[in-house]
């Protein structure tokens, strides 16, 4: 968050974690001095302490999103190489915020080329999973339809663009459930990482969307929910803790032997979406 300056975010996540008990002493030291400085230096990036930590952004009132509209259209009505500006700050830069505000708008300009531009952009250039669900996102609220073809992580998949995803609950019921397995486990005796889970969660559906991955998820067999629920716990409690309690949590989740294969390889997969974040 600090390096995409991404400051009040940073703050919301300090604060929810100051309220969390059984952490070290050390810890609590450590964020409360990170969260001073950080308000301090940013004031401006400050929300405040009752907002608590950061949720997942709402769809846009129908009000608001017809006055940005208008305002990118007019901005673009002054300025004839806008949309150029849009798109070369997309595709020339890393995922950051800006590039994330520069799809909204672009998802409102009236520029039949964008549609192609993005397009093209997703089928020939390697992008990280996370920017290409972006783009596939602003294409679809463009009013594009169709089918992209392109590849994401080591498969080439086709994604029918009228139905990504806008919001949370647009995915699978599912996705949710595994969550909801986590919750059952964590939410009471260990809060911080369920807050962890609920976050990587939500970019990992994202980066995965339309690959063998997600689709596994999708037929709500109990045993496969089970699977990547304990994947999740497995690793949200190795990045927190420095070790990994295997045997633990495959018992909390009833993750059998037979179900062991299938687990590993949901863990590998969320791992090296995790790593490749780092490496980002």
């Amino acid at each position: 968050m600090l390096e995409n300056e991404r400051y009040g975010e940073a703050m919301g996540v300090l604060r929810f974690l100051l309220q969390c008990s059984g952490q070290n002493e050390r810890n609590y030291e450590e964020w409360q001095s990170l969260l001073e400085w950080l308000e301090a230096a940013f004031p401006e990036a400050a929300v405040p302490a009752s907002e608590g930590a950061p949720s997942e952004p709402e769809e846009d009132d129908p009000d608001e999103a017809e006055m940005t509209r208008q305002m990118v259209n007019q901005k673009a009505a002054q300025d004839a190489g806008y949309a150029d500006k849009l798109l070369a700050s997309v595709m020339n830069g890393p995922l950051t915020e800006q590039t994330i505000l520069a799809l909204e708008q672009l998802a409102y300009l009236e520029r039949p080329e964008i549609d192609a531009a993005l397009t093209d952009w997703l089928r020939e250039t390697p992008l990280h999973p996370l920017l290409q669900f972006r783009v596939l996102q602003t294409l679809r609220r463009r009013g594009m339809d169709g089918v992209v073809s392109l590849t994401r992580g080591q498969e080439t998949v086709e994604i029918e663009i009228d139905a990504v995803p806008l919001s949370p609950e647009d995915f699978p019921l599912a996705m949710n459930k595994i969550l909801e397995r986590v919750a059952d486990q964590t939410e009471i005796h260990e809060p911080t990482l369920y807050y962890f889970a609920q976050e990587l969660w939500s970019q990992f559906i994202m980066a995965i969307y339309g690959t063998t991955d997600y689709f596994s998820m999708q037929n709500e067999d109990d045993s496969m929910l089970d699977i990547w629920a304990a994947a999740l716990h497995d690793v949200i409690s190795e990045s927190l803790k420095g070790f990994r309690n295997e045997e633990e949590i495959r018992r909390l989740y009833g993750i059998t032997d037979t179900m062991r294969f299938r687990y590993e390889g949901a863990y590998r997969s969320l791992m090296q979406f995790v790593s490749a974040g780092v490496e980002e």
